[in-house]
């Protein structure tokens, strides 16, 4: 079984020949604004534009879904909702390690369709206030373990 490739570099920058998926976790709420998001929004519009049109028409908009969108010849962006609201409350970080796991199921069927790889930053760890700890292993049961090539990104 192969391992997360962990880099130094930039998500929105993928550095694998042919298909590749980069993935960020989003809310649930249809906020597009902060962390992460910036950096795709700065590189392509069309994630931010399709997010906002998909929280607008309430079509499957839930936690633990995700939306492809297409943005290069061989980049896809997976808007993933995983995050409950944006703030830390009374029921705890926005992170939802249960929706974060329905997610990466569903980015795993489309990375064995394209043949893709996935890229991404440290997801669920800066705003919505995960830890790895509980990520990595959702990332090795989901992906790593059917053998989809993962780079996770430091900046």
């Amino acid at each position: 079984m192969q391992e997360i490739n962990y880099i130094k570099g930039d998500a929105t920058a993928p550095i694998s020949k042919g298909e590749k998926i980069i993935c960020h976790i989003c809310n649930d709420i249809g906020g597009w604004g902060k962390g992460f998001v910036l950096a795709i929004s700065r590189r392509w519009k069309e994630p931010e534009t399709e997010y906002r049109k998909w929280h607008r028409e309430k079509s499957n908009f839930l936690l633990g879904e995700v939306q492809f969108v297409r943005v290069e010849q061989y980049i896809t962006i997976a808007n993933m909702i995983g995050q409950r609201g944006i703030k830390t409350g009374s029921k705890g970080v926005p992170i939802r390690y249960d929706a974060v796991e329905k997610c990466l199921e569903k980015v795993c069927s489309k990375a064995k369709e394209l043949g893709a790889s996935i890229h991404m930053p440290r997801i669920g760890c800066g705003l919505a206030g995960g830890k790895w700890e509980k990520i990595e292993p959702l990332i090795i049961k989901n992906l790593i373990a059917n053998d989809i090539e993962v780079f996770v990104y430091d900046f």
